[in-house]
């Protein structure tokens, strides 16, 4: 844990260097689309947000952004609503698909940047380089960064001091009777690792759904969830009235009852688009997730 913390910083002075790498850049964009809740969080850290004409269902932070027209979930998107804002420039997470629609949209002569998606401090830092960059304001992308790349720091910091990281279970659902959890190669993976502790899946790639033996097996110290912004939405999907009951059931849930996490009710949830969507609240989402993980020692 300390060699992996004390390599952080070169890291983050290389990926310093890298800002104002690319080439292209599109300051004379006035009507800008962001795919991806990531994208539009860091176009309004950059205070371009008067830029914006639309947003994908995944954007949602900051609030104010809700006002904005919504033109489709980022993973089915269509054409023809994406179109619908006349777009001057779109910059997407690599998720935004599917395919055939980003192709479409990459032939209509607006420019459509791709940025980095990376779940790490490096990438995360890349991203908010790339889309600076995009938009032309490369002072504000410095300035921003340097704010990142320090928040990143300090829980590097903390996260170094950590002599017996705890394993972390992320839950996705729990669903059919079976837990759908995070193994490596996703967002979670990163911010637990950001956050000073270890994946209790590091087995599996990507979301899959495991066998109670697997679950058990892997005896995670700590449960995390999250929560998707809307209470009721996030009870209902796991088969609960409220965020209590939500947190009952699930250590309550057979495999997980029988973790040392589900014994000592250690079960924490987050907002899932702060968790998972290595934005600007990225730094402050790792030492959040730190303390809730770690407290009480």
């Amino acid at each position: 844990m300390r060699r992996r913390a004390l390599a952080l910083a070169p890291a983050l002075a290389l990926a310093a260097l890298a800002l104002g790498a690319r080439a292209e850049s599109w300051p004379e964009a006035r009507r800008v689309l962001p795919l991806g809740g990531s994208v539009t969080e860091i176009v309004y850290a950059l205070g371009e947000q008067d830029r914006l004409i639309g947003r994908d269902t995944t954007s949602n932070w900051p609030p104010e952004a809700n006002a904005l027209t919504d033109v489709g979930y980022l993973r089915a998107l269509s054409p023809e609503g994406v179109l619908s804002v006349s777009p001057d420039l779109i910059i997407a997470e690599p998720g935004a698909g599917p395919p055939e629609a980003v192709s479409v949209l990459k032939s209509t002569g607006a420019p459509y940047v791709a940025v980095d998606d990376s779940f790490d401090a490096e990438g995360v830092l890349r991203k908010v380089d790339e889309v600076a960059e995009a938009l032309g304001v490369a002072e504000k992308g410095r300035i921003l960064h340097e704010k990142l790349a320090a928040d990143l720091a300090a829980v590097g910091d903390r996260a170094a001091a950590v002599d017996t990281p705890k394993k972390v279970l992320f839950v996705l659902f729990l669903q059919g009777g079976r837990v759908t959890a995070g193994g490596t190669g996703t967002a979670a993976d990163g911010i637990i690792r950001l956050a000073g502790a270890e994946n209790a899946m590091p087995s599996i790639q990507g979301y899959k759904a495991l066998t109670d033996e697997a679950v058990i097996e892997a005896a995670p110290d700590v449960i995390l969830m999250m929560q998707r912004g809307d209470p009721e939405a996030d009870a209902a999907a796991n088969g609960a009235s409220s965020e209590a009951d939500a947190k009952r059931a699930a250590l309550a849930f057979p495999a997980l009852a029988q973790t040392p996490a589900g014994r000592n009710g250690a079960l924490v949830m987050m907002d899932g688009l702060k968790l998972l969507g290595f934005g600007p609240r990225t730094g402050e989402a790792a030492a959040e997730l730190h303390d809730l993980i770690y407290a009480g020692g």
